[in-house]
């Protein structure tokens, strides 16, 4: 009798950004142990030895990105994908050229369509003076297909409360917890993605989900309707698991055949996962810096109508606007609607 064949295709350590397979662009996870804050929203304490402007550096466990004072990312331009930002722990500050502007963490998710232009800031205010401010995220591009590149911009938030979660307990009543950003988990629907997104065409079978297990559990992730379906998981906690038979060491980026189902033990220090997976678009990419088109003359449009347009303008007075000093997160749209969820 023949041996079934392993769902493991690939296993890859884990970079910065994370590597992805179309439909997705890549993923940058970023880990930041920030200290207290200064009362400024910034970290207390000395910034020498950083390259403020450019600090990647995680000296002392943490980055300033392109903040001077504030960490995180002032204002900068995006044309022809989708941004998926999943805050696990601490706060964000967005402000954007449509009008918007949100402060949102603890398992909030913000879903940003560039499409045809938009300018946003996302800063990290460190808010508390008397204790550290851990901040965990996740931010994930989605491309879109040709037809939608020059879509309008789009700006909407998932919040922790609304997004769908399920418990599970294997046979031990050891726990695992799937939360889905995106793609229907068995009977569990998401919330509605941005219309013009990929994951809004139910054939692109997208899925975004962050799967958290107990030390020892076991689950088995359901196969996926196949369709060419690219899946990947990322195991980016815990020391290892036993992932369809096969000793896996984290971190890494595992790929696998999206119509099997993968059985998942977990070891001693239990295992966080993020999996992403969907029909590839198969189109053309040309990507410079924060404009992902499908030729090499719409990069230079876009650069152009940027210069020109400023697509849209930046109507903040600082370009790393934070919200004050309140930790309620609070979000304000485009047309003057607002949802304010409650505290931190």
């Amino acid at each position: 009798m023949s041996t079934p064949a392993s769902p493991i295709l690939a296993v890859r350590p884990l970079g910065f950004p994370w590597e992805t397979a179309d439909p997705f662009l890549f993923c940058a996870y970023h880990d930041d142990a920030y200290p207290r804050g200064n009362g400024k929203m910034g970290p207390a304490g000395s910034l020498a030895g950083r390259d403020i402007g450019q600090d990647f550096s995680r000296k002392d466990g943490w980055s300033m990105y392109h903040g001077d004072t504030v960490p995180g990312f002032p204002a900068h331009p995006h044309r022809g994908f989708e941004a998926v930002t999943i805050v696990r722990r601490g706060l964000i500050d967005h402000s954007d050229s449509l009008g918007a502007v949100a402060r949102f963490g603890g398992g909030d998710v913000q879903w940003v369509t560039a499409g045809r232009g938009i300018v946003h800031s996302e800063m990290f205010p460190l808010l508390k003076t008397g204790e550290d401010n851990p901040l965990e995220l996740f931010q994930v591009w989605l491309n879109l297909p040709q037809r939608s590149k020059m879509a309008e911009p789009h700006f909407t938030m998932l919040w922790n409360e609304q997004v769908p979660r399920r418990v599970l307990r294997d046979g031990e009543g050891r726990r695992t917890e799937v939360a889905v950003i995106a793609g229907r988990f068995g009977d569990m629907a998401p919330l509605a993605p941005p219309p013009d997104s990929w994951a809004a065409d139910p054939r692109s079978n997208v899925a975004i989900w962050t799967i958290a297990m107990e030390p020892g559990a076991a689950w088995t992730l359901p196969a996926a309707e196949d369709g060419g379906t690219r899946r990947t998981l990322y195991f980016f906690k815990g020391d290892e698991a036993m992932v369809a038979g096969q000793l896996v060491e984290g971190p890494v980026a595992i790929s696998l055949q999206a119509d099997a189902e993968v059985p998942i033990t977990t070891g001693d220090t239990g295992a966080e996962f993020l999996l992403l997976q969907g029909r590839p678009i198969g189109e053309p990419v040309a990507q410079y810096g924060p404009f992902v088109m499908n030729t090499q003359q719409e990069i230079m449009q876009a650069m152009q109508d940027y210069r020109r347009t400023q697509f849209g303008g930046w109507k903040f007075g600082a370009s790393g606007p934070v919200h004050g000093a309140e930790p309620e997160r609070f979000a304000r749209y485009p047309d003057g609607r607002e949802e304010r969820p409650g505290g931190y």
